[in-house]
């Protein structure tokens, strides 16, 4: 296993669902991944479904990151947790690019 650089960051793909049934074991994963470094980056392609619990769940490392002095960082939406974020209209806040992927235009 290569080692990583101190200010590499930490990366976590989230491949299920995120809603109230997958949230628990969701936010241990999150957190677990934001205490392991000082940037944690959180790939969200695969997510099928985003409920509230999973909308909360992103709010709630984004706001313990900013607590933490830390950066998490969403760098890949599918296109169900675009979706979410436009509803809630929380694009400014979270501060990530919401990048849409050619075929989708």
């Amino acid at each position: 296993m290569a080692t990583r650089k101190k200010n590499a960051a930490k990366r976590i793909a989230i491949g299920e669902d995120m809603t109230i049934y997958n949230a628990a074991a969701q936010k241990q994963a999150l957190i677990d991944a934001l205490a392991a470094g000082q940037r944690l980056e959180i790939d969200l392609s695969a997510v099928g479904e985003i409920d509230t619990a999973g909308f909360q769940l992103l709010m709630l490392v984004k706001r313990e990151a900013r607590r933490l002095g830390k950066e998490a960082q969403i760098v890949a939406h599918s296109e169900a947790v675009r979706e979410v974020i436009d509803f809630y209209n929380m694009a400014a806040e979270f501060g990530d690019p919401l990048l849409i992927p050619a075929h989708k235009a």
